[in-house]
């Protein structure tokens, strides 16, 4: 009897689910993708329907051989390709190549790589979603097309090889956007009062001065706030209200794909990116010894917080276990489905409550045991009971003066004794409000001594950059996206060097604030937030079968083309009015130079171009890396000269092309460590940037002084450590930190977090 045949994607996933199905199935991967668009062209007829034209994917051919010969001679095809329109795209290429050799063919959907899941899978056999690929196909015509009418728009007016995507582009608005307003913020001073109190009994505690004869206090400057210590200082005290009362914190829901991505950069300081890599591990298999291979969690693009009740089930009797039975709620927690959600997929959760963090530790590396232990700790937490606080308000009033102390105190921890969310509330407080701990002695009338006053400047702050999980949110929230793209946006606009990453945070880089310009000024209607999530909304109607391929992509085109049409003849124009007067002539003819834009970023070049090839860095960047000025050729002697390159400013040699010497260049620090070398700021793949020693090199290492923050020379008062780094916090804002013994170093004028 011939043998069945299923195809997955991956080799792993393969591995796992042919130990599950045993003798009688041959699983076969296809490795991704085996069709797609052709590179050259644009391969959408948009005259013809829309129709789409995919190819063989390159060094692709031995991968499909191999599954039409395995279809031939089984008796059965089975595609289980990852359960979601892109797996449904896949499998429905598949499906028509290997029609031919045998037509008996079934999808099949794994929404867990375990014996349950497989088995479950296999017992529902159905046709591939053709309206699921249709909303696939949708998808990637929108995005082909922008990218090959847009890009060549953007060569005319900035420079040959740019690029442009449909959902990308509004993704580097929003950077651009939070760029621009930072830059025209205009902080203002503001004062606020902290007093510290103690009564005869009580230990001493911190209330902020809440009201003035009745107002909210305006202290805008040190001598106003000086005005008002003295005449504080004055007044005789007591306590006038003291109000508690309980309150409950819910637990959080289980994760969704934009929420895991959220809270891992968070804790874990990982990439979107990453979590992604390190979660399709996960739902794919791991060999836990005896137990074989197991996927240890559900599928991990989803928007549903749903959950099965076969998981809630079990996990309820975990907790009732672990934990006793005043840690369960009556009745299981249930989540509201998002406004958006198309709710296909289960929340990530374990597969098994029996796999827990402690049970697969030993068989995970680092990343995988945190990123599977904040699943599982998320997933049981959402099932546990609130957690109970006794919140403390008290009011303290001196003639005029009124402050206040709030506090809190834990009476029943439920859902915290697994998942503690406190973290991700300090980012929300107030960084020098210390009025968190109240004595519970106090009680309204007892009469109390100001100890010490505590007046502390302020400036108001714009909204800070994005992060790539702050960035993920607001595209959540505004619908644009769907949880298999979050970590492709964030990585598309980075690998573009339209946007850089440091400190965690997402910044435009010059070019990327003028692509954005163009774009929102030449495509109002298209790079707009609502007409982005408008199709959004429009391709799930094709998945759902409401509307068809045809109608949402002519309500994509129309206007996008009626908008590249009028504007296409402007492009010249638009180019002119990007370069700017260098205000100086050229030293080779004498024609005005202009400051224009290419590969490497912005340079000086002569207006006579292509009559004279006079190019020049930028002043201001000559300035910038002006301590390597006189620097001279190591080979000939001439002088180095700083050029831009893909990875960056580097030095080369004047009489290029004759002699093609290059270095670094510095950052004019010398190494702490060796004394010798100078600093180097370089870049990783991911593009995130760090410090080494120029003496730190492969070839000949006589230094290995390596540093993910910028070193500054200065000697540390605490451990005498020869040098400090640069670092920055949402809480503490720009500091410098030793390295060795922690001890933190602010600007004069700037607090300390308390």
């Amino acid at each position: 009897m011939s043998k069945s045949l299923i195809i997955v994607e991956s080799p792993s996933k393969a591995k796992t689910i042919n130990k599950y199905l045993g003798k009688d199935y041959i699983v076969e991967a296809s490795v991704g993708h085996l069709k797609n668009l052709p590179k050259s062209k644009l391969g959408v007829d948009v005259d013809n329907g829309y129709s789409s034209v995919y190819e063989t994917i390159a060094g692709k051919e031995p991968v499909l051989e191999k599954l039409k010969a395995l279809a031939a001679d089984a008796s059965s095809v089975y595609i289980a390709t990852d359960p979601d329109r892109e797996g449904e795209a896949i499998a429905f290429d598949i499906a028509e190549e290997i029609k031919p050799k045998n037509s008996n063919i079934f999808r099949v959907l794994f929404h867990e790589i375990t014996p349950a899941g497989v088995k479950e899978g296999m017992s529902q056999p159905k046709k591939v979603d053709t309206n699921l690929v249709e909303s696939q196909r949708a998808r990637r015509a929108m995005d082909r097309i922008v990218g090959y009418k847009i890009s060549p728009f953007l060569w005319k007016t900035v420079y040959y090889g740019l690029s442009a995507g449909r959902v990308q582009s509004v993704a580097l608005r929003l950077i651009c956007e939070r760029e621009a307003a930072i830059k025209k913020f205009n902080p203002v001073e503001y004062w606020s009062i902290t007093g510290e109190f103690q009564t005869e009994k009580s230990d001493p505690f911190f209330a902020k001065l809440v009201k003035v004869a009745g107002d909210d206090p305006e202290v805008s400057d040190g001598t106003t706030a000086e005005g008002y210590v003295n005449d504080i200082l004055k007044q005789t005290y007591a306590i006038n209200d003291v109000q508690k009362r309980q309150v409950k914190r819910n637990p959080l829901p289980p994760f969704i794909t934009s929420t895991l991505q959220q809270e891992a950069a968070g804790r874990l300081r990982y990439s979107a990116r990453r979590t992604m890599i390190l979660a399709q591990k996960l739902y794919e298999g791991i060999d836990l010894g005896e137990e074989g291979t197991v996927g240890l969690i559900t599928y991990m693009r989803t928007d549903s917080t749903r959950l099965s009740d076969d998981a809630v089930a079990g996990v309820r009797d975990y907790i009732a276990t672990s934990y006793g039975v005043e840690y369960l709620p009556k009745e299981p927690r249930l989540f509201k489905k998002g406004k958006s959600s198309q709710d296909a997929h289960e929340a990530i959760r374990p597969t098994s409550i029996q796999y827990t963090p402690k049970f697969v530790k030993k068989y995970l590396d680092k990343e995988l045991y945190a990123l599977y232990e904040l699943v599982w700790n998320r997933f049981v937490a959402c099932q546990m009971s609130p957690a109970t606080f006794e919140q403390v308000t008290v009011d303290i009033v001196g003639g005029d003066y009124t402050f206040r102390a709030a506090g809190s105190l834990p009476i029943f921890r439920g859902f915290l004794q697994v998942y503690d969310d406190v973290a991700e509330e300090k980012g929300a407080l107030d960084d020098e409000d210390p009025t968190s701990k109240v004595p519970k002695s106090l009680a309204a009338g007892q009469a109390i001594q100001v100890t010490n006053m505590l007046p502390r400047q302020h400036f108001t702050k714009p909204q800070p950059r994005y992060t790539e999980a702050s960035l993920v949110k607001e595209l959540e929230s505004l619908g644009i996206g769907r949880p298999s793209t979050y970590a492709q946006i964030v990585a598309t606009i980075l690998d573009r060097k339209y946007v850089e990453q440091q400190e965690r945070k997402l910044s435009a880089t010059p070019l990327g604030m003028v692509i954005s310009k163009i774009l929102v000024e030449s495509f109002p209607k298209i790079v707009n937030y609502k007409f982005t999530a408008l199709m959004e909304d429009e391709l799930e109607t094709i998945a759902n079968g409401k509307n068809d391929y045809v109608q949402v992509m002519d309500d994509f085109y129309k206007p996008f083309i009626a908008a590249l049409t009028a504007i296409d003849g402007e492009a010249t124009k638009i180019k002119k009015s990007l370069q700017l007067d260098a205000g100086e002539p050229c030293d080779l003819c004498g024609k005005p130079m202009i400051i224009k834009w290419g590969r490497y970023g912005q340079f000086k070049a002569c207006s006579g171009y292509p009559g004279c090839k006079n190019r020049k860095p930028l002043q201001d960047e000559t300035e910038k890396f002006q301590h390597m000025a006189g620097i001279k050729c190591k080979l000939c002697g001439a002088d180095m000269t700083v050029k831009g390159g893909p990875f960056g400013q580097f030095l080369g040699c004047s009489n290029y092309p004759t002699c093609k010497n290059t270095q670094p260049i510095t950052t004019g620090i010398k190494c702490p460590k060796c004394k010798e070398g100078d600093i180097i700021e370089r870049k990783t793949k991911r593009k995130r940037f760090y410090y080494r020693c120029s003496n730190n090199v492969e070839d000949a290492a006589t230094c290995d002084f390596i540093s993910w923050d910028k070193p500054v020379i200065q000697p540390c008062k605490q451990c005498a450590n020869p040098y400090l780094i640069q670092k920055s916090s949402k809480r503490k804002g720009e500091y410098l930190l030793c390295p060795e013994c922690k001890e933190e170093y602010y600007a004069e004028g700037q607090a300390m977090a308390v």
